[in-house]
């Protein structure tokens, strides 16, 4: 019998299974897939917003400023890779900056705080590269983060801190048994107290068991384009477009590593499954961030991938407490959901108490060593250097296994011991890097399969390259295709 079952691996489960560890409760979080952050949270654009925008008086306008103001500590005690860069929406022509004002006000709502408007010669000192802008509202509160990292910290530290995470669990039925709850998944059943509902595009159907259905989800496809290493540098802020009648515009975004990133379009669909890209939406995708940015060097382009938002139907968060008393449901927490994600949280937890006593932890460790050093050019080997330390000894822990991101043998074996068992390559991708490069993989994948077979003593034949258990294998546009009818 577990005291809380949380239901959902992503960053919304996660967060709430780190703020329960602080307290004595026996917790277990059940995620259907292999590893953590294998839906929305890692195909997102990971930017924590100022809170400006989320219209005030619905819950993303409660969550989003609260969440932006818990990154600056979460970060100093996970260590997951935050930057607090600014924002930028920029202004095309007088109509948008009646919008801007309007945005403005809204975020003084929220508590937003440091917001102004800067007129083209200021834009175009802090953003050079911009493009015909007449100006921009500029946000200081903004930032980027490592969105998957940041999913696997949190649930690092809630693992150190008790919580048992199972993983291959998806929910098939749950049951309410009087005060309890029965949940049945495709190995056992589980008798829990409390159950949080943090299942992303499938938390409808988790409703569904036991409540009369009130909201549904609807998938919202998202497209994405990522640049090279380095040329995150072309820009220096999170770089929105005014938005009008027709949406919000295109992205264009440095990530944590220094990539560039641009998208994502919107497109409503039937298949929550469905990744896939198409060539025409990443050609308009590209034709719209370069209004923001023009000119991008296209030839830079490694790859290019699609995430699926859980939109309610609702057209707003949904953090509560349902009609079956302790049955709670965190759900349709699309963007800013990563920025609202600590908030949320938070909140939980207080919908908790109401129903159950919590007493605190006492032995809480809120700390987490980093996995992945942020590197600049300067630390990357010569070529020289690299290929003497691609060709060291197997068993050398020095060994590079991925040259285009340099990462080391030892890293690679520090990620498979971290109270997780990584049973695809994606899993070490996004703990190290390996794979993340201008060859996508092509070279250390391969290394990197052989690695967790030998560590793990199992067959290199059970390893996939991702951790989706739906058999999920996204049509996505080859990059080389995509560069040629660029030209």
């Amino acid at each position: 019998m577990y005291d809380i079952v949380i239901i959902g691996g992503g960053v919304i489960g996660c967060s709430v299974a780190r703020e329960l560890s602080k307290f004595n409760v026996k917790t277990l979080l059940l995620e259907k897939d292999s590893d953590l952050s294998s839906g929305a949270t890692k195909a997102n654009s990971g930017i924590i917003h100022g809170g400006y925008d989320a219209k005030h008086g619905t819950k993303k306008g409660y969550f989003s400023h609260r969440g932006n103001q818990l990154f600056d500590k979460l970060n100093s005690e996970l260590n997951f890779g935050y930057a607090k860069i600014g924002s930028l929406i920029l202004a095309f022509k007088e109509e948008d900056f009646k919008t801007l004002n309007l945005i403005i006000e809204n975020g003084k709502k929220n508590g937003v705080e440091n917001l102004k408007i800067i007129d083209r010669d200021e834009l175009l000192k802090i953003e050079p590269n911009v493009g015909d802008a007449e100006g921009a509202l500029y946000c200081q509160e903004a930032g980027i983060v490592s969105p998957y990292e940041y999913c696997i910290a949190l649930g690092e530290n809630a693992i150190t801190n008790g919580v048992v995470f199972k993983f291959n669990s998806e929910v098939l039925d749950i049951k309410k048994n009087g005060t309890t709850y029965s949940i049945e998944t495709h190995q056992e059943k589980i008798e829990s107290k409390i159950v949080i509902n943090c299942a992303g595009i499938n938390s409808d159907i988790i409703s569904n068991m036991v409540n009369e259905e009130y909201f549904h989800i609807i998938p919202r496809k998202g497209e994405y384009l990522v640049y090279a290493r380095g040329y995150g540098e072309k820009v220096k802020h999170v770089i929105f477009q005014c938005p009008d009648e027709k949406g919000k515009g295109t992205l264009v975004t440095p990530t944590y590593h220094n990539n560039l990133m641009v998208g994502p379009d919107a497109q409503i669909m039937e298949d929550k499954d469905d990744r896939s890209t198409n060539i025409d939406n990443l050609f308009d995708i590209i034709r719209k961030a370069e209004k923001s940015i023009p000119n991008l060097d296209n030839k830079k382009i490694i790859r290019n991938f699609a995430g699926t938002r859980a939109t309610s139907s609702l057209h707003d968060f949904i953090v509560e407490e349902t009609k079956s008393k302790g049955f709670i449901n965190v759900a349709g927490i699309e963007s800013p959901g990563i920025t609202s994600s600590p908030a949320i949280a938070q909140y939980v937890i207080d919908i908790v108490k109401n129903i159950f006593p919590l007493e605190d932890n006492i032995n809480f460790n809120p700390y987490r060593v980093a996995n992945i050093k942020r590197k600049n050019e300067s630390d990357f080997l010569p070529m020289k250097d690299l290929v003497k330390d691609i060709n060291l000894g197997e068993n050398d822990p020095h060994r590079v296994i991925c040259r285009c991101e340099q990462v080391r043998q030892e890293e690679i074996l520090e990620a498979l011991n971290r109270g997780i068992k990584i049973t695809s390559t994606d899993g070490v991708k996004k703990r190290t890097r390996a794979g993340m490069g201008i060859c996508q993989g092509a070279f250390c994948e391969p290394k990197v399969k052989k690695i967790i077979a030998k560590e793990y003593h199992i067959s290199e034949e059970s390893i996939t390259t991702r951790e989706v258990n739906s058999g999920s294998n996204p049509i996505r546009v080859e990059i080389k295709k995509l560069r040629s009818l660029l030209k």
